[in-house]
């Protein structure tokens, strides 16, 4: 097996945790800023000092329910600074936070809070709590409820007042490194979500590396806002780290007001899914076209893009210095602007990001940082950093982690970072974390001599068709995706003569497309058979086909009348395909293309 290790940058000192480091940056620092929130057209600051008095009074009205140490609570809630004063206020009263996503259904939310056996649920909204309620007679541990938005916030402070805060302070500091932190149930893309238990250990460990590994990103004064689901480890990993860091956390109202919150915010760095990214550069693409731009924008993005390869290989051409600094004044400058003007480093993560946008971004002036992990390894395990970039792979190990690519081509993953198992289910810890203490991901992967991963495929993702040929889905949907009209793409054939995809379109950029085709007032399901339509797609697909070869080439694809959505079931709230929901839901339609 092949293996690659760098050693830890920082050793974690015994009593090191999450909520231990906030108090101490709160006595040293208390009047530095901590995090920020929109009010009306601009951020108010709040000081470490106000944050981590909030937080002890927070967990003091905790304690004043009755909860004892160690016990579960759940956070159903999205992106908003109450989350983050709640999942600290939880671990200062010594408990444990279980989130769960806002778009959570009943179901899951029956299910994450009983086999969790939490004992209370925080709630965002009220509409929130209603589906706790539709559930809560069978979930008889859970015997308290608090709403953020029905003044929950400040009647648990009210109540906490008549709490001695030695017991605060007693509860945190007789936490134990080995100790159950947050119970983070994977979205999971098939059956019941599982319960990830990550200690504290694994909590600090990571952040106390990652914190190291990037000091231009995690240093005091820098700041980067938040809009991902804070239920996501990715993004409670992020939290942490700037918290511990004394990196100012804003928080967006939503997606919909990101580009003018970045505006006001100003962040000097940020972390995304690298859908966000596809949709800011098709976004601009496409205002360029409709301006009439889009032969200017089209060529700047394609030397943006031979800028970043050649930096990555040593030697920048005199021509493309040139044209590369013509247009960092013409379409650059701008780019970065809608970012908040500050923004010099990206993190990214949740799914692969692809060459093309890495050397893009990188070429625009803006490095992003693609890493990779899992739930299971406390969202982290590889990274690439600034001084060590290799764009098109995920990185290098976090310093401190070993990474393992197995005879078949697993990506295997060993360190202080792996979860203690699954919940209540020893069999799927058995199967995901060997005897030796790897833990199998899933993922197909190659690792080079420097130690930079490069992830190919996932193991059940691999297509197999019917003349044997293993087909990567991830290769051909991330070209077909690159195309601005383009939303998802979903590659099918598993067992089948051909290759074939699933196309649905982007809801943003249709109306100016249609528009501009004599097509307005029409609906996306009109025009699935139309042929103007089509042949915009089926340069999409042309485009990806060129990533591979022949026979894992598309050969047929179905204009879909919908997008994919989180509520659809199609996506999950980190925007992952759920490809066993969408080959269920559509097929007749992939019956259709094979039949």
């Amino acid at each position: 097996m092949k293996e690659f290790h760098l050693p830890p940058l920082v050793e974690v000192e015994p009593g090191d945790n999450a909520i231990a480091a906030l108090f101490d940056q709160a006595d040293k620092h208390p009047n530095r800023p901590a995090i920020s929130y929109r009010d009306g057209d601009h951020f108010v600051d709040v000081s470490l000092g106000d944050f981590a008095n909030n937080i002890r009074r927070l967990a003091a009205g905790l304690v004043s329910l009755g909860i004892e140490p160690g016990s579960k609570i759940a956070l159903h809630s999205g992106t908003r600074p109450e989350f983050t004063y709640f999942d600290y206020a939880i671990w200062a009263a010594g408990c444990v936070t279980v989130p769960i996503y806002e778009t959570s259904s009943e179901e899951q939310v029956e299910w994450i809070i009983g086999n969790s056996e939490a004992v209370a649920v925080i709630s965002e909204t009220e509409e929130m709590k209603e589906k706790f309620d539709a559930v809560a007679d069978n979930i008889p541990t859970c015997q308290h409820s608090v709403v953020i938005e029905h003044g929950g916030f400040d009647q648990l402070i009210e109540a906490g007042a008549a709490v001695d805060q030695s017991e605060i302070d007693r509860r945190w500091k007789a936490i134990k490194q080995e100790d159950l932190a947050t119970l983070v149930y994977t979205s999971g893309t098939t059956g019941r979500p599982k319960g990830c238990m990550l200690s504290h250990h694994n909590f600090i460990f990571l952040v106390r590396q990652l914190v190291a590994a990037i000091p231009p990103a995690f240093h005091e004064g820098s700041s980067t806002l938040f809009f991902l689901p804070l239920a996501h480890i990715f993004a409670r990993v992020a939290q942490v780290s700037s918290v511990t860091a004394g990196v100012k956390l804003g928080y967006s109202t939503g997606v919909p007001q990101l580009l003018e919150e970045l505006a006001m915010f100003r962040p000097t760095w940020l972390f995304s899914v690298p859908r966000v990214f596809e949709k800011v550069f098709n976004g601009a693409q496409q205002k360029a076209h409709a301006e009439g731009k889009g032969k200017i924008f089209d060529y700047a993005a394609k030397v943006a893009e031979e800028f970043s390869r050649q930096q990555q290989a040593g030697r920048v051409k005199p021509l493309t210095k040139v044209q590369h600094a013509i247009f960092d004044r013409l379409v650059y400058s701008k780019l970065r602007e809608a970012f908040g003007g500050q923004v010099k480093y990206a993190i990214s993560g949740g799914a692969a990001l692809g060459e093309r946008l890495g050397h893009f971004f990188t070429g625009i002036g803006i490095q992003i940082l693609e890493g990779y992990g899992l739930t299971e390894t406390t969202a982290g395990s590889t990274l690439n950093r600034p001084e060590a970039t290799e764009i098109g792979s995920v990185g290098q190990p976090i310093p401190g982690v070993t990474v393992g690519i197995a005879d078949d081509g697993e990506v295997l993953l060993k360190g202080p970072h792996i979860m203690q198992g699954y919940f209540k289910n020893d069999a799927a810890t058995a199967e995901s974390i060997n005897s030796e203490g790897w833990f199998h991901t899933g993922d197909i992967g190659e690792l080079d001599a420097a130690g930079f991963l490069r992830i190919t495929g996932r193991k059940k993702e691999i297509l197999v068709t019917a003349a044997g040929k293993n087909v990567a889905p991830a290769v051909i949907e991330d070209r077909i995706r690159a195309h601005s009209l383009i939303s998802q793409a979903m590659v099918v054939g598993d067992g089948e003569k051909f290759i074939a995809c699933l196309v649905t379109i982007d809801p943003e950029a249709f109306p100016a497309w249609a528009e501009e085709n004599d097509k307005a007032g029409a609906s996306v399901a009109d025009l699935t058979e139309d042929s103007t339509l089509r042949g915009a797609v089926e340069e999409a697909i042309e485009d990806g086909n060129k990533a591979v070869s022949r026979a894992e080439a598309v050969r047929e694809f179905r204009i879909l009348p919908d997008d994919f959505t989180i509520d659809g079931g199609e996506i999950t709230p980190t925007l992952k395909l759920r490809r066993a929901v969408v080959m269920k839901k559509y097929a007749a339609m992939l019956e259709d293309i094979y039949r």
